[in-house]
């Protein structure tokens, strides 16, 4: 079977990487929500060694995530495991602490309903460690405006595929984030009119 691939991933994945570099500076264990074709992960496991980097997504995309994972031959790279933001996820220690100080997500926040948007800050809330950084990269509106043409286009595109996708609202996104216990630490402009949001886990 032919391995999924993502030619935004590979364009982006240097950039992605500049930004973690810094924002996991102090992190161990790093959850990544979303790890579509394993791209990213395999890329940012490589040049972030001494972080352990955890793969999920749901099971019917975990394919090309375990062959990348094994042909990278790293050792701190997992196995995907399933992560389905329509149910509920926790995964914690034996001291019943979460597991994770660190989170990263990329593309994922306009593709899902803004229902799961809602449940994906409850359980980034519920399993990440205080002090924990959580990283969010992907487009975003501001003052309730496209920052692009282009934005403007592909937000058409993503309802006519989704009526309930779309690109968020920068502000939306911080207000569910402080209620979940973030604060915004820095707010990164990407490549192709992309953000990277860098998230401080304060309670």
């Amino acid at each position: 079977m032919e391995l999924a691939f993502s030619q935004a991933c590979e364009n982006n994945k240097s950039a992605i990487l500049s930004v973690l570099n810094q924002a996991f500076s102090t992190t161990n264990k790093v959850l990544e929500i979303g790890s579509g074709t394993g791209q990213h992960a395999v890329h940012f496991a490589k040049h972030l060694p001494q972080l352990i980097w955890q793969t999920s997504d749901l099971a019917t995309n975990h394919f090309s995530i375990q062959q990348r994972v094994i042909n990278s031959g790293l050792n701190n790279i997992r196995a995907p495991i399933t992560l389905d933001l329509t149910e509920d996820w926790s995964f914690t220690n034996d001291n019943s602490t979460p597991f994770f100080d660190g989170i990263f997500t990329a593309n994922t926040l306009h593709i899902v309903s803004w229902p799961l948007v809602q449940r994906f800050f409850t359980g980034v809330g519920n399993n990440l460690a205080k002090d924990g950084t959580l990283c969010i990269y992907g487009p975003f509106n501001y003052q309730g405006k496209f920052t692009s043409a282009s934005n403007q286009q592909f937000d058409t595109w993503l309802k006519e595929r989704d009526q309930l996708s779309g690109i968020r609202d920068f502000e939306a996104i911080i207000t569910l984030a402080n209620a979940a216990g973030f604060s915004l630490i820095t707010d990164h402009t990407m490549p192709a009119n992309n953000r990277l949001l860098v998230f401080r886990k304060c309670e």
